[in-house]
């Protein structure tokens, strides 16, 4: 993995002019803080790109461990919470990792120390990002009503559109996993309007930049797959192809993975195999994150119920296994 330095070592060039200071800790200030978030960044830009893995999450706790030695020796009271915020947002994009790997016992542990430091830092919108994780790990774990729950549970989503079109969104999914087709329909239509009424000039954490109408449309394909609408999920999801930029990658070869299953529910099998071979070519080799994985395994699934020629689905399962093994 590409890892970069969280914090460069303090020079000693004040000792050359305040001899007194040198043998003081010097205080910790906004140049620190600039600096924790370059690496913070980096580590979501690297996210995007590959998708989660353990390295990264391993460089996501280390920068949080800098971030909390730091702390104690903050120039402030202010300066100490926005480092207490990085550290949450380290932690949270531990987490993060963790839940698209699909280990959601390690990724509570993390969610649950982000959640504290979140609250010692009063940051709002660090606390969406743990919840808005919380409500993705409690759907990998068939805790609907949970999900639903959490994608509900911070103050920011309703002074924020943006935010509360994310929340409604998660909401969706987890009301559409429970069967509620009401109820998944409605937050959606929800989504749709908080979304059409956020500013794109309103400064947000770049964790936040996958969200928007392409994201907004790859959760519709979700939600509409799992409703069992499946000519909606395809032209959802097209739309969402048509609108992720490139640079979201693993978010890429998700919808497209999506779009294999909405086709293979309307029996274009060939099409829909096709579809499915692609993500490899976008993942180029990665390892393949583990919600991609299983979105892959699901096809197989459902292929192998309901394609007509078993033979197409023997050989899709005969390259996707090659393929992986490739991947890994």
């Amino acid at each position: 993995m590409h890892r970069r330095n969280f914090l460069t070592a303090a020079t000693g060039t004040t000792a050359a002019v305040v001899p007194l200071l040198a043998t003081r800790p010097y205080a910790v200030g906004t140049t620190d803080v600039i600096r924790l978030r370059r690496g913070l960044d980096a580590l979501t830009a690297l996210d995007a790109s590959k998708g989660g893995h353990e390295a990264l999450e391993r460089a996501a706790l280390a920068g949080a461990a800098e971030a909390l030695e730091l702390q104690k020796r903050a120039a402030s009271q202010r300066i100490r919470q926005r480092i207490f915020s990085v550290a949450a947002e380290y932690t949270t994009a531990a987490a993060w990792s963790a839940v698209d790997a699909r280990r959601c016992a390690r990724a509570q542990g993390h969610l649950n120390r982000a959640l504290y430091l979140a609250g010692m830092a009063q940051d709002s919108i660090a606390e969406l990002d743990v919840w808005n994780l919380h409500a993705m790990a409690a759907g990998q774990q068939q805790e609907h009503a949970r999900a639903v729950s959490a994608a509900q549970a911070t103050a920011i989503a309703r002074r924020d559109p943006l935010f509360a079109s994310l929340a409604h969104a998660r909401t969706a999914i987890g009301h559409s996993n429970a069967g509620d087709r009401q109820g998944a329909l409605r937050s959606l239509g929800l989504a749709e309007e908080a979304l059409s009424k956020a500013s794109p000039d309103v400064p947000r954490p770049l964790w936040m930049a996958f969200y928007g109408p392409a994201e907004l449309l790859a959760i519709t394909a979700i939600v509409r797959t799992s409703l069992g609408d499946a000519p909606e999920a395809e032209a959802a999801s097209h739309r969402a192809l048509a609108a992720i930029p490139q640079r979201f990658r693993r978010n890429r070869a998700l919808a497209t993975a999506q779009l294999a299953i909405a086709q293979l529910h309307q029996r274009d099998v060939d099409q829909a195999c096709a579809t499915a071979d692609r993500v490899f070519s976008l993942m180029d080799g990665n390892d393949l994150p583990g919600r991609l994985r299983s979105r892959l395994g699901d096809f197989c699934r459902d292929l192998i119920t309901l394609s007509p020629n078993i033979g197409v689905a023997r050989e899709w399962n005969d390259r996707y296994r090659s393929e992986w093994s490739q991947a890994r």
